[in-house]
C-alpha cells in the first residue's frame, strides 16, 4: 500500500513550494494536483495551472513522483497536452504520472464558452482522446483524423524519459472508461460511488468499490490482461467516510486496511486546507504520512 497526497494549486509559489517540499520530506509516494481552470468552492479564490505548478514542483523536489488527478478533455487537446507532458517528464527526470478522466459538468465544462457536454458526449471524446494521446507520446510523428480530434504530422520527439511513455492513471467507473483503463492504463483511479456521498454508509461504499474492482477485472479479462498488473488508486474525501480517516492514525490505518483488502495499492489524501471540505489537523496528517505505511506493510 502506497500513500500519496494531492495539493490543490491555491497558493502563490513563494508559499506553495514549501508544501511540495514538505510532502517529499514526509515520504509520500507521489504528490498530485488537480488540473482544472477553477473548482467548486475555490472558484472565486486563487487557482493556478496544473502543468506550470508541476514544472515548478519538479524543480524543488528530488525523487517524489508528481502528476495530475486528473486532467480531462474539457479544455485540453491531445496534441498540445502531449508536448507539455513530454517537456514535463524531461524536466522532472521521469517522475510524472498522468491522471486522466472524462471530465465533468463543473466550471471547466463551460469556461471556453461551449455548452456542457452530456455524459455520453464526454465518454465519446474520452474514447478518442486517450488512444490519440497514447500515440502522441510514443510515436515520433502522428497524423490522425477523428470525430473530435485531429493531428497532422504532430511531432513527439524526443518522447518521454519514461519508456515507452509516462504512465496513465485512468479515472473511470463506466464500462467504456474501464475498457480504456484496461487497454491504456498503468493505473486505475476512483473516488468511490458519488451517489453514496451524502447519505451512504462506509459499508455501502466498500461494497460499491468492490463492484467497481470486479468490473475492472472483467474489462482486463476481455483483452487477456491480468488485472493484478494494474495499480488501483483511491482518491479519498469523496466517500461517506469523508474526513474521518484523518481524525487519528488508528482511524486511518483501519480505513486504509479495509481498502487494501479490496485490492487498492495506493491511497491519496488531500493536503489539509483550513476552513474547507479538506480541513484536518496538520500534525495528525503528518503522523499518518510518516507512520501509516509501516503499519500497513
Amino acid at each position: 500500500m502506497r500513500l500519496s497526497t494531492v495539493i490543490l494549486p491555491i497558493h502563490r509559489w513563494a508559499e506553495g513550494q514549501k508544501t511540495w517540499r514538505r510532502a517529499e520530506e514526509l515520504g509520500f509516494h507521489a504528490v498530485y494536483t488537480y488540473d482544472h481552470l477553477s473548482w467548486r468552492t475555490f472558484r472565486d479564490g486563487p487557482w493556478f495551472g496544473a502543468i506550470p505548478t508541476l514544472t515548478a514542483a519538479a524543480m524543488v523536489t528530488q525523487s517524489i513522483r508528481l502528476g495530475t488527478l486528473v486532467t480531462s478533455p474539457n479544455f485540453r487537446h491531445p496534441v498540445t497536452l502531449a508536448k507539455e507532458l513530454i517537456s514535463l517528464d524531461d524536466i522532472s527526470g521521469g517522475r510524472i504520472t498522468l491522471g486522466i478522466g472524462a471530465g465533468g459538468s463543473g466550471f471547466d465544462a463551460t469556461a471556453l464558452g461551449q455548452e456542457p457536454w452530456t455524459p455520453r458526449q464526454r465518454a465519446d471524446r474520452f474514447a478518442e482522446f486517450v488512444p490519440l494521446l497514447d500515440r502522441l507520446l510514443t510515436e515520433d510523428s502522428v497524423s490522425y483524423e477523428g470525430d473530435f480530434y485531429a493531428a497532422h504530422e504532430a511531432r513527439g520527439i524526443p518522447g518521454c524519459v519514461q519508456r515507452p511513455r509516462l504512465p496513465f492513471a485512468v479515472a473511470a467507473t463506466g464500462p467504456r472508461g474501464l475498457r480504456l483503463a484496461a487497454h491504456h492504463g498503468q493505473a486505475w483511479v476512483t473516488t468511490g460511488d458519488p451517489k453514496l456521498y451524502e447519505n451512504g454508509t462506509p459499508e455501502q461504499s466498500v461494497h460499491a468499490l468492490r463492484g467497481q474492482l470486479e468490473k475492472l477485472a472483467d474489462a482486463c479479462a476481455e483483452i487477456g490482461r491480468n488485472v493484478a498488473g494494474l495499480d488501483k488508486i483511491l482518491l479519498t474525501g469523496f466517500t461517506p467516510d469523508r474526513g474521518r480517516p484523518l481524525e487519528s492514525l488508528d482511524a486511518f490505518v483501519d480505513f486504509a486496511g479495509r481498502h487494501a483488502e479490496l485490492g487498492f495499492t495506493e491511497i491519496v489524501l488531500h493536503w489539509p486546507i483550513p476552513d474547507s471540505d479538506f480541513a484536518a489537523d496538520q500534525k495528525i496528517f503528518e503522523r499518518i504520512a510518516m507512520e501509516a505505511p509501516t503499519q500497513l506493510g
